[in-house]
């Protein structure tokens, strides 16, 4: 496989995951972003534990999309990430009915 055939490979499933993204994101409130991953969730908890230096920071979502074009399963029914950097997260507007 020549690098141009791995970019516009690439290219494809990012196209994909952005259709995916806008069909799911109604069906979730809340947009996580954190260093490493994206996700839309239904639910979102958040601890910070701060016996650690720098503060850790726990955040536990619940009925999960998982910004991740190597991923086969990117819903999954709960996701626990730990870390010591910033966390973003938004509600998302709920739909008018």
């Amino acid at each position: 496989m020549s690098d141009e055939d791995l970019e516009r490979y690439e290219s494809e499933i990012e196209l994909a995951m952005v259709q995916e993204y806008r069909a799911v994101m109604p069906l979730f409130s809340y947009v996580v972003e954190t260093e490493r991953r994206f996700y839309l969730a239904n639910k979102v908890d958040v601890t910070v534990r701060s016996e650690a230096t720098p503060a850790c920071i726990e955040v536990s979502l619940t009925d999960a999309w998982v910004w991740d074009m190597y991923r086969p399963a990117r819903f999954v029914p709960s996701v626990r990430v730990l870390t010591f950097r910033d966390v973003n997260i938004e509600r998302l507007p709920e739909a008018d009915l």
